[in-house]
Parts: C-alpha cells; structure tokens; sequence
C-alpha cells in the first residue's frame, strides 16, 4: 500500500531533525510573550517555523496558523498544566514518539490541516486527560498499524479523516468506548471493514464525509451508515450527491436502526432522489430534516411520495436553497401532505418571495415558522398570512426579519388575529417609521426590530412586551411606559443618556451598548428598580470627576446590579488626554476635580503669600530701596548728559560751585536763614582768625529755597546740587526725619557716600536738638552707620559755646583747602 514503516518514520525523523539544526545552528527558540491573566496564550498567525518557548504556567496554548514543520521530545516539556493545544493548519510532517508525554493534563487536542502522513499510537499513549481530538485533513490513509486510540480512556470528540483516508480496518478504534462527538471525513474511502464503528456506544453525535461512496460504492456507504445510525444520535452528512434511486439504499440502514434525526450539510440533490428518501424512510419515526446548503434539480416530479408516511416529522429546516431550472420546476404543493404535521419550518435564504395561503392552510400543527433572510415584501407576507385571517392559529414564534418589509402598521394588522403569538421578529427590514398606534396580539411577549431605520419611537410597541430589541436603529431617546418589560436592547443608537427608570418599573437588564452615552450617575441607576443586567460599555464616556468617581466606587453598591459586559468596556473618550483610558483605572487630581476650589484656595494662597511677601519686602525696605535705586539711575544718567554738555562747551557752569548744599526742614528754615547762612557767608573779623585770610573767607551755600532751578524735576535739582556741592550739611531735628524731602535728600546723599565719585566725608552731620542714631529710620542702615564712626557737631545751647560750633563747622567745611596747602 506504499505506507510508512515505523523505520521509515524513525529515519525520516532524524532526517528532519538534522536539517533542523543546519538551518537553525545556534538552536535558540523563538518565544511567544502573548498571554493573558487566564494564562492563555495566542501564538497564532506568527509566522513561527518550530514551537516557542512560552511560560511553563500556560493553561492554553494556540499554535495554529504558523509554519511548524516538526514536534520535537523537548518542545512542550515542561508544560504539565497545560489543558489545550492547537496546532491546526501548519505544515507538521513529524511528531517524536514522546512529543506529548509531559502533558499530562492536556484535554483539547488540534492537529488538523497538517502533513501527517501516518499516526503513531505513542503520541497519545501518555495523553490520559484528553477528551476532544482533531486530526482532520492530514494526508494519511489509514488509523495505522496498532489502534492509535486505545489509551484514550476519556475520549468525548473525536475528528478523523481527511481526502486521503482509504481504509478503516476493525479495531482502528479500538479502547473508543463512548462519544459525545464523531466526526469522519472520508470521501474517498475504498475500504471499511463492516462493525468498525458499531463499537461505540452511547454515540451522541456522528458528522460523515462519504461523497464517493454514495456515488460509487453504495455497500460501502451503507455499512458506515448502518454502523453509526441509533434512535437517539442526530446523523450529519456532509457533501454528498443524491441523484436516482440507488444513491440513497444507504439510508435503509439508517431506517431499520430507526433513526430520528438526519441532517445534509452541502447536499447535491435531484427531485427523484428526494421522492426515493421518503420512500425508503416510510414510517420510520423521522422528527427532523435539516437541508443546509441545498441544490435542488428536476422539475418537481413528487407523485410516488404522497402514498408515504411521515406523521412523526416534527421539524423541517432548510437553508441556503437553490433550485436550478427554477423556470421548468411545477410546484411543491404536491408535498403539502409532510406540512399537516410539523410544528416547526424554516426557510432560511433560499429566495422564497411568497409562501401562498393555501400553502399556509396546510400548516395545521405550525408553532414555529421562520421565513428569515428571503425576499418577501408587504403585500406577499399578507398573502403568506392570508390577510391576517388567523390562519396560523397555533403559531407563536414567527421570524421574518431580514426581508423587504416597510410597513408596521401592515405587519401589526397581519399578526393581530394569531391568538399564541408571543414571539416576534421582524428585524434587519426596511422600517423607518413607526405610526401612532398598532394592534398586536394580546399574548405577544417578545419583540424584534433591530436593524431598521427607526429614528423614533411611538405607543406603536405593544404594550404587553417583555423583551424588546430595538438594536442598531437611530433612535436619540426612549420615552415610552412599557411596564412588564424587562429586557431592553438597545445596542448601535444613538442615544445621550439612560432611559428614565420609571417607564419600566420590572426592567431587569438593558443593553445599551455602542451609543453615544457620555456618562450615567447613581439617580439614573436608582430610578431602575429591578435592574440586575446593565451593560453600557463601548460608549463616547466623558470621565468628568463626578463620573469616575461613581463608576469607581458608587455603582458597586446599587442593589444587586452588574456590569455584564466587563469593566474593560468602560473607556474614556473625553477629555483629549484621557482618551483609551478604561474609566475603572482613571485617576484624577484635585485640581480637576476641584476647580473652583482649587482656584479659590490657590488665589486665597497666593494673595496670602503675596500680602506676606509685600509686608516682608517693606518691614526690609526693599520697596524704598527699590525706589531710591530708580531715581538715582535717571539722576545719574541727568547729570552724566550735563557732564557731556561740560565736556562740549555748551554749559559753562562749573562742575563744582558750592562748598556746601545744606539739607534741612522747612521748619528748621530761621535756624539756617539767621544763624548758619549769615555766619557762613558772612564771617566776621575777629582776631583769632585775622591770621589766615583764607579761614575768614565767605563759603558758598546752596539752599533749596534759593539756588534750586524753577522748571527742573526737583530729584534732579537734589541731585545736582549735591554733585556741585563739595559737602552736604544735614541739619538733623525731629523737623528733619519727618520731613518727606529731607528724607530723599538724605537717601540721595546715602546713595552719593558709595557713588564712587564722591572722595572723603561728605556729609556734615549737625544736630539741631539731641538726636540719637536710632531716631533715623532703619533702611539708612549706612548713614546709622556713619553715625556711629563719625563725629557729628550738636548745636550749643549755651550761648558761649556757639563760637567753637561755628569755628568747628568752618574748619570741617574748608578742610579740601587745607589739604590743598
């Protein structure tokens, strides 16, 4: 048969091995870090060529959608937790005999759509945990030479199968016992050992691929059939052609095991063979015929059918129906016998743009119709419905959405009549309006029109609903009592804010997901009486303080509600720096949260700081520093424009003209007009002083009263009086230290001390009245300091001391001229 020996495969394993380690010499792995807080692990669609490293702690691991050509005994070590592994669709050729031994836990198993060529029973001999295994579209041809199962004690599902399977031998699924799931892919099969399924028992559910053998090998087909057909396992058959009498003598097995259920996936099938099925199944107590993907030729020929007998079938379920020469095709009324019995039909995709009343009226026994996803239109549904007759009187769930349906008031008239009516679904249609009011059938408790075009809402809605789905419309609010509702959908609107809790007083949970919701707060929450359900996540939140703060703390505390859809749906959409942030981990500062608070107290500190600051920048005299430093400047740069004016010749006033400027108070004024002024500019003769002709010359004094130019800012004058003066004489009294200009000419003759061009003493202290250092104010910390190393002269107040003060005071004003000798 051309299969692989063991040797053969031992040696095809070294092989891939060594070209494995020369096209990768370092042998690193790749690793694969993406894993989430399940510690599962999705490491598909990454391009990997053999297995990554991942954390030994992995609970799942998906491989599939990768390049991994070989499994070797060290890739999964390690990996004792782990419970699922995928591998599907690589390009696995080998697999080491101990690839799985470590795993020991491994329930889920997915090796399909690989390059496995054989199956090895030591690959699952350690594998005691599994219980569902896919080994579906591998290019082997048979289960092997040893039963590769026959350790799999706890073994639910298993996949096996694929376009090369050509034989199934007896015993290939030995130590198989029970199965919820059988699935065999073997369209091409071209041996089967007859009993090679029949051990497997209880079989929940058996899926089959037998497209050849249907066609060409009908013996072998009806073995497979028969060996899996039980009362109770639904019977799945995919891709086969039934055309003519003999393609279905396979279900004659079936019919003697007296199957219930059996459903065609992919099916290629003529009217004759439909007509030889319902003959070869005459009264076997079929329940269900499913037809999923049908193709359906003939002319509708069904005469020989009608003598048959199906009183049993409950539910006929066909979907995706194309009929090929629908123009030369009669009618299906000539198998209106099958419709008195079945409680449920469906016609799901197959084109249907009318189901004719008398068909309907055949419908006797009909609980159950979906019309979904088919062309009817408002005038052909009222023909389906006979004019809203009542016709289907035991009906209670009709689907009917995804048509060409427009008119709810059409629809509300056309159901009104069917009295068990309490299921409705009318979505994915063309409504885009709903009329004031609507008559609906008393009993009807569930309601679809999701998908419309619904941009308001009316007490068109029943008012006896419980659950309602109005998803993906375009409605911006909902204001309508519906008081025994209680699930509300309302997913894909457009919606601002919750709905008020009171229209819905028994409302238990709303799905409001997909609006434009900017934010809910406790009162909308409360208004909810029952609520247990909400979810509102993947909405434009604006995470304002209020917001974020409820979220993260009140809405745990309302009642007994919860958030369904996870915290994690929950993310900022506002404002710009919060954006994609999930509103559980937001965290926001006071300054946000507290803004006209956090201004006022700011603004409240900083006026503080600023009073404190102001009070100790005056208690340090900055402010009068400050001051006096800018007259100064623009004195200066005054007298620096006269100096060049000098330098010019265009101002033919002296540099120096006085000898001294005399600073005193306006109250001081007749001390210095009748004493100081006369004795200075005036001296007399007398004979202690006649000997030096230069000791009695007259000095020249400048006062303020006299020598200031009208017209000129008066700092200026101050301070050009003082630069053309050789000496100040400060008459210091009470007078004086109260006095505003005294002061500026006392703080100009501070700043002219440590000018620079000032040479020697130049201020002449005389104290009218005693007068201690610590009466001068406290920002003249350099005249209190001259004060006190510097002697001053104090005005006698006896009579006969005044000639030494005045003698003293000339002799101090005329020392430059002393010196000059």
């Amino acid at each position: 048969m051309g299969r692989l020996t063991h040797l053969d495969f031992t040696i095809l394993f070294l092989l891939h091995l060594c070209w494995g380690q020369r096209s990768n010499p370092d042998g690193e792995r790749p690793s694969c870090e993406r894993c989430n807080l399940r510690l599962s692990c999705n490491c598909s669609h990454a391009g990997f060529t053999r297995v990554p490293t991942v954390t030994d702690r992995a609970l799942t691991l998906d491989l599939s959608f990768n390049n991994i050509t070989a499994l070797t005994g060290d890739d999964l070590a390690g990996h004792a937790r782990l419970r699922a592994l995928s591998l599907h669709d690589n390009r696995v050729m080998m697999i080491h005999p101990s690839a799985f031994d470590s795993l020991w836990s491994l329930e889920e198993l997915d090796l399909s759509d690989n390059q496995l060529t054989a199956l090895n029973h030591t690959w699952f001999s350690k594998l005691g945990a599994l219980q569902h295994l896919n080994l579906l579209n591998n290019p082997y041809s048979c289960l092997g030479s040893r039963p590769p199962f026959q350790s799999l004690l706890r073994l639910r599902r298993l996949s096996v199968g694929g376009p090369a399977l050509e034989e199934l031998k007896r015993g290939d699924l030995s130590g198989v016992t029970q199965l919820e799931e059988l699935t065999v892919h073997a369209n091409n099969l071209k041996r089967y050992d007859s009993g090679t399924l029949a051990d497997i028992w209880p079989l929940g559910r058996v899926t089959l691929s037998l497209h050849s053998p249907f066609l060409s090998n009908v013996t072998l087909a009806l073995a497979v059939v028969t060996d899996v057909s039980y009362p109770e396992t639904p019977l799945i058959l995919e891709d086969i052609h039934l055309i003519g009498n003999e393609s279905v003598q396979p279900f004659r097995g079936a019919a003697r095991r007296r199957v219930r259920k059996i459903f065609f996936n992919n099916l290629a099938v003529s009217d004759e063979a439909i007509v030889n099925l319902l003959v070869v199944t005459d009264g076997v107590p079929l329940t269900c015929l499913s037809l999923d993907g049908v193709t359906l030729t003939g002319e509708g020929r069904w005469e020989r059918a009608r003598r048959t007998d199906h009183k049993s079938i409950d539910e006929f379920f066909i979907r995706n129906t194309v009929v090929l020469n629908v123009f030369k095709f009669v009618s299906f009324l000539e198998l209106g016998f099958l419709l008195q019995y079945p409680r449920k039909v469906s016609v799901i995709n197959s084109q249907v743009f009318v189901m004719p009343c008398p068909t309907s009226r055949l419908l006797v026994n009909l609980q159950y119709l979906d019309l979904s996803d088919n062309l009817l239109t408002d005038l052909t549904l009222e023909e389906s419905l006979c004019k809203g007759d009542g016709t289907l009187k035991d009906l209670r769930v009709l689907n009917v959405s995804r048509n060409a349906l427009k008119s709810l008031s059409l629809m509300s008239k056309q159901v009104t009549k069917l009295s068990k009516l309490t299921h409705l679904d009318i979505g994915r249609n063309g409504y885009s309006t709903m009329p004031p009011s609507c008559s609906w059938p008393s009993t009807l408790r569930h309601l679809n029109i999701s998908g419309a075009k619904l941009t308001t809402i009316t007490p068109c809605l029943p008012a006896t609903v419980e659950v309602l789905d109005l998803s993906n419309n375009n409605l911006k609010d909902f204001l309508l009592v519906l008081p025994n509702l209680r699930e509300l959908y309302l997913y894909g609107n457009k919606i601002l804010r919750l709905p008020h809790g009171w229209l819905f007083p028994n409302l238990q949970a709303l799905i409001i997901q997909s609006n434009t919701l900017n934010m809910f707060d406790r009162s909308d929450l409360l208004s909810y009486k029952r609520l247990e359900d909400l979810r509102a996540g993947q909405n434009k939140f604006v995470c304002s303080c209020d917001f974020v703060n409820f979220f993260q703390s009140a809405i745990k505390g309302i009642g007994d509600m919860q958030l369904a859809d996870g915290e994690e749906s929950y993310v900022c959409d506002s404002p710009l720096y919060l954006q994609g942030k999930l509103v559980g981990e937001v965290h926001l500062s006071v300054a946000v949260c507290h803004r006209v608070l956090f201004v006022s107290v700011s603004c409240g500190a900083a006026l503080f700081v600023g009073i404190l600051l102001c009070v100790l920048l005056w208690r340090l005299h900055v402010f009068w520093y400050l001051k006096m430093m800018w007259s100064w400047l623009k004195a200066k740069h005054s007298s620096r424009r006269r100096r060049r004016r000098q330098g010019d010749g265009t101002d033919s006033e002296g540099l120096l003209s006085y000898d001294a400027f005399v600073s005193y108070s306006e109250r001081d004024a007749s001390w210095v007009e009748n004493f100081l002024v006369p004795e200075l500019e005036e001296p007399r003769e007398d004979e202690e002083d006649f000997a030096n002709p230069r000791a009695i010359r007259p000095l020249t004094l400048c006062l303020h009263k006299r020598d200031f130019l009208p017209g000129h800012w008066i700092v200026d004058n101050i301070i050009s009086a003082m630069e053309r003066s050789r000496r100040t004489v400060f008459v210091l009294s009470e007078n004086f230290v109260q006095s505003d200009w005294c002061r500026y000419e006392l703080d100009f003759s501070h700043f002219q001390l440590f000018d620079g061009t000032a040479a020697g003493d130049v201020a002449i202290l005389i104290l009218l009245e005693p007068l201690s250092k610590d009466d001068i104010p406290k920002r003249f910390c350099k005249l209190r300091k001259l004060m006190s190393s510097t002697t001053y002269l104090e005005w006698p107040q006896e009579e006969e001391r005044t000639r030494e003060f005045w003698r003293s005071l000339r002799k101090a004003l005329r020392r430059d001229d002393e010196e000059n000798d």
